[in-house]
């Protein structure tokens, strides 16, 4: 793709991310994202050939701006576990700074919207590829570091997957975990930090 094509469809894909961002999966329309990127809807089908290409592509920046993150953390530090940690409380403010593109990443928000699977594979075999990277630095020798960081990864996702869905509803006054940041920063961090040591991650 030449460098120009390349800017004009990251101006389309910008601005899929404002409608995402600012008026939720209701407004992922072609109609909805050329009003945003100011031109016309003929220009968002050529460029990505319907709203299906258009969501596919806006999928892949998504888990393009998470892989940005891990790529982004500072460098491996002697203490491997908490980096491991740090990268999941980072993992936590990606997830709520968000949640409908969070959403769109991991879940089906978008009714009859299943991203390619080669695409799929592709950006879940390059981010995640990173997060490997950090579990295999605290894994015991001849351990499996992939299925440690699979298992890892689905505890923080479901953790932050049951906080975000509490978080959209009306607070429960007899919860055991206040409303409050600190008391989910916590508990995520605790839930975190026990699949570690039950998977037995530690700094050589």
């Amino acid at each position: 793709m030449r460098p120009a094509e390349q800017g004009g469809r990251e101006r389309y894909l910008d601005a899929a991310l404002s409608v995402l961002l600012d008026r939720g999966v209701p407004g992922l329309t072609v109609r909805g994202v050329a009003e945003a990127a100011g031109a016309s809807t003929l220009s968002v089908y050529a460029r990505f050939g319907g709203r299906a290409g258009l969501l596919d592509a806006l999928y892949e920046r998504t888990f393009d701006s998470l892989r940005e993150l891990l790529e982004g953390l500072p460098p491996a530090s002697p203490d491997g576990l908490a980096d491991l940690l740090h990268l999941a409380l980072e993992y936590r403010l990606f997830a709520l700074e968000s949640p409908v593109r969070y959403a769109l990443m991991f879940e089906r928000p978008v009714p009859g919207f299943d991203p390619d699977p080669a695409l799929r594979s592709a950006v879940l075999r390059t981010t995640f590829t990173l997060f490997i990277a950090r579990v295999q630095r605290v894994s015991p020798a001849g351990a499996d570091a992939r299925a440690a960081a699979y298992q890892l990864w689905t505890t923080m996702h479901g953790l932050v997957g049951a906080e975000l869905m509490l978080a959209s509803r009306t607070p429960l006054p007899d919860w055991f975990i206040p409303p409050t940041e600190e008391a989910n920063e916590e508990m995520y961090r605790r839930g975190v930090s026990a699949m570690m040591a039950g998977l037995g991650l530690r700094n050589r």
